[in-house]
């Protein structure tokens, strides 16, 4: 490899390196240790200096270096692995420039030559280290990397750090490498080597740890076995990116339902650590700000707001992207704003010695934001993209629908009914609640004055703080939200916090097109769909007429439409049913896309993984939070199950909607951390009751006893719609819980649980959740597999691993493999894993038990044929584990050949021919592929049956299993006695076969002499014999029992444990 030219001080580099060859300008040398002394100290020592100081020359130890007679100063200019390697660069240097130096008169001349012209080769290569910060020691790294772990060259290389690997109590200082698809480790200590290698999605666990022996290191979880890596110089940053790329492994290989061709690192050969950087902070900058997925953080300001109500500048951010112009106080709680580019009237320099800066908005509005470093370039940047993000009417569907800054409220014309007709469907376009229970503003009932006072306080709080999407949110906001939110305002108050009011803006008329294209459509997900309308809060009013069906039934088939790969899922229909009570049909479309794609991600697919990790989540923080309940119950699996609905469907499967309504709101505006909070405040509330549990039945009755107890003592709602048991609100022994006390009780108790936190959690038990589904996926198909096969448990848990590592390797440097889409979780375990035909070729020959022959590629194909019985071209775990080849009879492994021959030759020499391939131009050819699998296919269904059974095997076949005979003996101990076996079985079945022709022959020709006709030639009868003969596998058993060296290659037993060893070892270098 070429090398960016670097001074070498020879004098002290003699005691390391030895010269091989010299020449007026250039010195090829050899590291010590390496080659002939490799083996003595001066191996060692040198080995473990190259390995601590990360030098290139641990993997390169030849290098050419450049001089120049009057000069004692050297330039490196290339490294090799090998003396073949470097000798090329050596030969063309000798070739290209030895000539040309000799016109040069000085020696300063030759060295900047000499330099340019290694330089224009480096940039000819082109590498993707150019990226990097340092690319000529990043090139080397990826050297390194390649060499030491035997990694193709498509894997990208990250990043790597040195730090120390803990085996037991004894420290290996060493390097680790981070690429797309691997964990990576090296050290070399006086001949000790330690190398790891470990695919991220093989990862359980990883997470920051600390002890008593390690202050601070890293732990990574593989296959049940725990790793710690400590002693890194940027502990956070490496944490980071492995969590990063573990997250990037698991979203691309079992989280299909959000992976797809524009995710923003789709390529797997295009990740870097500065594109991991960015991909991971706009994810941050969306899901704080709730903004759309299109949206991008493009620059960052730090800066002062002056914050009008409270009449202080607040020191925090501001985050510019395409369309938002967004701000954030530095601790993230005491406020931030959002406001759309499109809002912004003009932007203003007042104050050129404070760096200040106004943003004037409509609706007579400004925000003055002061100190900001680089203010000009905010303000260009500001008004650059006012002009291209459009007015707001550009972002509107309905014309009548007007979002802005000082009023959400919806125009609508005099003559609008609550439906609009411009479309092929008819779209609700009022809230349902409106509908059955309009607000009537003559009742003065208590709790009617109590909620305009609940309106009143939100009315002041619009005019002090702004109203719609530029409303400063702060704590202020949040007590508002806890006390609950009023009936009128909560639609409006639901899309804002959610962030869908900004997806509807800016995809308008969308919701509309998504039901003309559905309408009328007929799927799995439409089906469901119908089934589950009329459980959807069927005791009220509106869920039971078919304006509220209808809507429900259009916002569920409408995004079933949207997003196919999660079509429909319970609970969906729970959670829909609430949003249409309280917001338009097509806001309630947006609010659940805004919950089902960003605020509880993966909840709701055929795994349902989120809600699974916030079930892990959720034990960790009683761990931590109410540890007398966790020493009294140690398995904290019951709550997991019991919190399922509580997470699914935001607590309005347990509490009556008019508490539930409460629950929602505080989850639009916290997210995720509000339902936990919830969930630890209910147990600690219960947990006297708890902890006098003797089993989990007593500890369900507790809690639905609570549930059945919470109330909503100010809900305006009928009563005939509150759903509150009537039988706990005549019994007065019950006592009644408040849901705004005990939301409040929430956020005293727990309101220290912070987003960033939660998130964190997420991240660290999303892998351990999906490698126990994993887990669970493989316990299921070992124990079918079992049944049918003679491995022990160890060895068919590692052939599993191998069978599901090939399905990956095959998927680890293409942007869309074929087999990703052959990995399905939602199909039965066996077939969550299949192989086509490439895959299984490069395992089985990997696993064989014998020796690799010419004709090892047709066997694997013949192989493939024989095992797929269903002939669609993939092979799931149980048609893979043939263990005939390994822990049968000798009988049976010879059938096992004799059927891969009975397959059409054409076929056994070409290659694979499916069911699709039969259909071709050539309508001949056409017939003859379906004879061919017709034969192929009666010949399957007889594969169970006896040997007498078995077809007879023409001549072409014969030949083509004894040439696989050969290939099977080849480089045995008994080759020679077994190829003359094979020679003798051969030539005695011929003879066999020419006697019983000439008897047939001569039969006939005694009774019926008409046969003959005068076509008949010399060569005719040796034709037809030719052509026909055959024989049959008794045949060729009888004469195979009679050689005792075959039967016993065929009876000695396999070494399974070996051959698993070996395809483990070498299955990655197989996918170079």
């Amino acid at each position: 490899m070429w090398l960016k030219p670097e001074e070498v001080l020879l004098k002290n580099a003699l005691k390391l390196w030895v010269t091989e060859k010299s020449n007026d300008y250039f010195v090829l040398q050899r590291r010590r240790g390496y080659g002939e002394d490799s083996g003595g100290l001066t191996g060692l020592l040198v080995g473990t200096l190259d390995t601590v100081l990360d030098s290139t020359a641990k993997v390169a130890p030849f290098r050419i270096l450049h001089q120049t007679p009057d000069s004692q100063v050297y330039w490196n200019i290339a490294c090799g692995a090998s003396l073949e390697e470097i000798s090329k660069h050596w030969d063309w240097l000798q070739q290209n420039i030895i000539r040309t130096l000799a016109v040069f008169d000085s020696g300063e001349d030759i060295t900047s030559f000499v330099q340019g012209k290694i330089r224009g080769l480096i940039a000819e290569e082109g590498t993707s280290a150019s990226d990097e910060e340092d690319p000529e020691r990043f090139r080397e790294a990826v050297l390194r990397f390649e060499l030491l772990f035997g990694v193709p060259q498509r894997e990208k290389l990250v990043t790597y750090f040195s730090c120390s690997y803990w085996r037991g109590r004894v420290p290996n200082q060493g390097w680790i490498y981070l690429s797309t698809n691997f964990l990576c480790f090296y050290s070399y200590m006086l001949g000790n080597e330690v190398k790891l290698v470990y695919p991220w999605d093989e990862v359980s666990r990883l997470e920051r740890t600390s002890s008593v022996l390690l202050a601070e290191s890293i732990r990574v979880c593989v296959r049940g076995e725990d790793h710690f890596f400590s002693m890194l110089l940027r502990l956070q940053q490496t944490y980071l990116i492995m969590q990063q790329l573990a997250d990037y492994t698991i979203v691309r290989f079992f989280d299909k339902e959000t992976f797809n061709a524009e995710h923003p690192l789709a390529n797997p050969l295009h990740v870097t650590q500065r594109a991991l950087e960015i991909h991971a902070r706009n994810q941050s900058f969306r899901a704080f700000f709730r903004l759309p997925q299109e949206e991008n953080l493009c620059e960052v300001y730090e800066s002062f707001l002056w914050v009008p109500f409270s009449h202080v500048n607040t020191l925090g951010k501001i985050c510019v992207s395409e369309n938002y112009l967004c701000f954030a106080s530095q601790d993230g709680s005491q406020c931030h704003l959002i406001v759309p580019l499109w809002e912004v009237f003009s932007v203003e320099l007042p104050d050129r010695s404070s760096r200040a800066l106004t943003v004037c908005l409509r609706g007579k509005r400004a925000l003055r934001f002061s100190e900001v470093r680089d203010f000009e370039r905010l303000a260009a940047t500001i008004r650059r993209k006012c002009r291209t993000a459009g007015s707001p009417q550009h972002f509107i569907s309905n014309p009548e629908t007007f979002w802005t800054l000082d009023c959400m409220c919806v125009f609508l014309s005099e003559d609008e009914e609550g439906v609009m007709v411009g479309q092929s469907q008819a779209v609700s376009t009022e809230a349902l609640m409106n509908v059955f229970h309009p607000h009537d503003a003559e009742n003065l009932d208590p709790k009617m004055l109590k909620e305009r006072m609940k309106e009143q306080s939100w009315q002041i709080h619009f005019a002090e703080y702004g109203r719609g999407t530029g409303m400063f949110c702060t704590k202020k906001t949040r007590d508002l939200i806890v006390r609950g939110v009023p009936e009128t305002l909560r639609g409006e108050l639901w899309m804002l916090f959610s962030g869908a009011v900004h997806d509807m803006t800016s995809h308008p008329g969308y919701y509309g097109r998504l039901l003309e294209e559905c309408m009328g459509s007929s799927s799995l997900a439409c089906d469901e769909i119908e089934r589950d309308l009329h459980r959807s809060l069927p005791e009220h009013p509106a869920f039971q007429s078919d304006t509220g069906i209808s809507a429900l039934r259009r916002v569920l088939t409408a995004y079933a439409h949207r997003n196919p790969k999660i079509g429909y899922c319970q609970a969906m229909n729970i959670l829909t049913s609430v949003l249409l009570l309280y917001a338009k049909e097509e806001e309630a479309f947006w609010l659940l896309v805004a919950v089902c794609e960003r605020m509880l991600p993966d909840y709701f697919n055929r795994r349902i993984i989120g809600a699974l990790v916030d079930q892990a989540v959720f034990e960790e923080l009683i761990r931590e939070h109410l540890t007398q309940l966790t020493e009294h119950m140690t398995d904290l699996s019951f709550f997991s199950s019991v919190s399922l609905s509580w997470f699914l469907t935001l607590f309005i499967s347990v509490l009556p909607i008019e508490s539930a309504v409460n629950v929602v709101d505080c989850f639009f505006y916290d997210g995720i951390k509000a339902i936990l909070q919830l969930g630890l405040a209910v147990l600690d509330y219960n947990i006297d009751n708890l902890l006098c549990c003797h089993d989990d039945a007593e500890a369900v009755t507790v809690l639905n006893r609570f549930f059945d107890s919470v109330t909503n003592k100010d809900s305006p709602l009928p009563v005939t719609v509150q759903q509150a048991s009537s039988a706990t609100a005549n019994d007065k022994s019950i006592q009644k819980v408040d849901i705004s006390n005990l939301i409040k009780e929430a956020y005293e108790k727990y309101g220290d649980i912070r987003t960033e936190e939660v998130e964190n959690m997420r991240k660290r038990n999303k892998l351990y959740v999906i490698q126990t589904l994993e887990d669970t996926t493989k316990q299921n198909v070992l124990r079918v597999v079992a049944q049918d096969v003679k491995f022990s448990a160890a060895q068919l848990d590692e052939l599993y691993m191998l069978f599901k590592r090939q399905h990956f390797v095959s998927c680890y440097w293409s942007v869309c493999s074929p087999a990703l889409q052959n990995h399905d979780p939602s199909l039965p375990y066996l077939d969550q894993y299949q192989l086509d035909q490439s895959q299984f070729s490069s395992l089985f020959n990997l696993l064989q038990p014998w020796t690799t022959h010419t004709h090892a590629r047709s066997l694997a194909r013949s192989a493939f044929r024989l095992l797929d019985e269903n002939g669609d071209g993939l092979l799931n775990f149980k048609d893979f584990i043939c263990d005939i080849l390994y822990n049968k009879s000798f009988t049976e492994k010879l059938t096992f050949l004799f059927k891969l021959h009975l397959q059409p030759v054409s076929l056994f020499l070409q290659g694979a021919v499916y069911k699709s391939d039969v259909f071709c131009p050539s309508g001949r050819a056409k017939v003859d592929l379906q004879e061919y699998l017709k034969q192929w296919q009666e010949d399957l269904q007889r594969r169970e049956g006896n040997i007498k059974d078995l077809p007879r095997i023409n001549q072409v076949q014969f030949i083509g299993l004894t040439k696989t005979l050969y290939g099977v003996f080849h480089g045995d101990e008994e080759e020679e006695s077994l190829y003359r076996a094979v020679a003798r079985v051969t030539s005695l079945l011929l003879r066999m076969e020419e006697v019983g022709r000439k008897l047939q022959e001569s039969s006939p020709q005694k009774t019926s002499p008409v046969l003959d006709t005068p076509t008949d030639t010399p060569s005719s009868p040796s034709t037809v014999r030719d052509g026909d003969w055959s024989f049959s596998f008794e045949q060729i058993l009888a004469s195979l029992l009679n050689e005792p060296s075959v039967v016993r290659f065929f009876e000695r037993a396999i070494d399974t444990d070996s051959l698993i060893a070996h395809a483990r070892k070498n299955q990655l270098k197989d996918a170079h």
